[in-house]
């Protein structure tokens, strides 16, 4: 069964997004900003992480500058996941790292693509 890290600062997020990872059969996790994420990519790497953007203590931009050195076993797949929808960020999000990009709010449907997209179901 597959992984998902999913870093939110927002509860309800997090629990809107275990919800539906969940019925897609992945294993959900989850982190309350990119320190977190980070610490818990380093112990053990998930197949994917569901990324906000804007968190304190760490961003989702942090994050990703910060995974690319990070002894990470494997790299997981990146989906940032926002309510940032302008073409610079965007490009900025993939120009990082990013493998995807999902806007907030999301629905089922529109994550099962994204995860479909990048290999991950």
């Amino acid at each position: 069964m597959k992984n998902c890290l999913v870093v939110d600062d927002s509860k309800v997020i997090r629990k809107v997004a275990r919800h539906i990872l969940e019925s897609l059969d992945l294993t959900v996790s989850e982190a309350v900003d990119g320190q977190d994420a980070l610490t818990q990519c380093e112990a053990a790497a998930p197949d994917v992480v569901l990324l906000d953007w804007n968190m304190p203590v760490m961003s989702g931009m942090e994050f990703l500058q910060a995974l690319s050195t990070a002894k990470v076993s494997a790299r997981p797949k990146i989906i940032f996941c926002t309510t940032e929808n302008g073409i610079s960020h965007i490009k900025a999000a993939v120009e990082a790292g990013a493998d995807e990009y999902v806007m907030k709010p999301f629905d089922r449907e529109t994550l099962e693509s994204k995860l479909s997209i990048v290999g991950v179901i």
